[in-house]
């Protein structure tokens, strides 16, 4: 398993700055972290991290090979559990994210159901909220499908940091062979679930991995909040049990897996060490 890095490891940079950093830290491979519709102020001036999804693909496939760094996944991180609103990343956004994937040879689509702003959306149902967003995500899995993609659901949202949400949300798609799981090892922990658990429900669903821990300091969120973008610590470091997920998947053909650890080139390579060394991950 490649172990890559989020391409955001320093602040107010473009992407071609965070390649050339993951390059001179030694990582081969990273996610397409984060894509924006039309043009964007900060992506012209050079200093946010983020593609076009109008952009020629073809542009984003040679930054990368430039730097020598496998594209491992595509983000595409949806606010899909709200109301279709022109400001939200949604369904068209992801059919975007999709075609450029597919041009770039990157096999894998990562969203989530995050969660919800509305008020509209927070009063719902369970099963509204689950038909919400098997919804908007009927078309993109229908487009990855055709362009021989997959489409993971990342824990990271009400729904999605529950086995039960995951699995009822793929039983709304026809349990779509192109439909996976990213396994977020923070994520799940932080909304309530055990990582190590949901890892053995999706073993054989599970594509990708997304590596986080977090200190105690963070027990008190715990089944309160959805998600974090990153940890501050080296993996390992944490209460979360990271290396009885390795365990789980020990097994498991998983081609890549991604750090979302924010901090310097001795933490991120801490956490390589802590998972390929103490956890066994080859």
């Amino acid at each position: 398993m490649d172990i890559g890095a989020f391409a955001l490891v320093e602040a107010w940079t473009n992407v071609e700055a965070q390649l050339r950093k993951l390059a001179e830290w030694g990582f081969t491979c990273a996610d397409v972290t984060d894509t924006h519709g039309g043009g964007q102020i900060g992506d012209n001036a050079g200093y946010m991290a983020t593609f076009s999804l109008d952009a020629n693909p073809f542009d984003i496939k040679r930054l990368f090979k430039k730097y020598g760094i496998k594209m491992a996944a595509m983000s595409m991180h949806g606010a899909i559990i709200d109301p279709v609103y022109p400001q939200r990343y949604g369904t068209h956004e992801m059919m975007k994210a999709v075609t450029i994937a597919a041009a770039c040879g990157i096999k894998y689509c990562i969203t989530t159901d995050q969660a919800p702003v509305t008020e509209w959306a927070k009063k719902q149902s369970y099963e509204n909220q689950v038909y919400a967003v098997a919804e908007k995500l009927y078309e993109p899995l229908r487009l990855a499908a055709d362009y021989g993609c997959e489409v993971l659901l990342e824990p990271h949202g009400p729904l999605t940091d529950t086995i039960k949400g995951i699995k009822d949300i793929m039983k709304m798609l026809d349990n779509h062979p192109s439909l996976g799981v990213n396994l977020d090892t923070g994520n799940s922990w932080l909304g309530g679930a055990d990582p190590v658990e949901m890892a053995k429900e999706f073993k054989h669903q599970i594509k990708h991995v997304h590596w986080k821990d977090l200190g105690p300091e963070w027990i008190e969120r715990r089944g309160k909040q959805f998600g974090c973008g990153f940890c501050t610590i080296p993996i390992g470091k944490g209460v979360i049990p990271v290396k009885e997920v390795c365990d789980v998947l020990r097994d498991c053909d998983i081609e890549s897996s991604t750090l979302e650890v924010c901090g310097d080139e001795a933490t991120l390579k801490e956490s390589v060490r802590y998972l390929r060394e103490d956890c066994g991950v080859k």
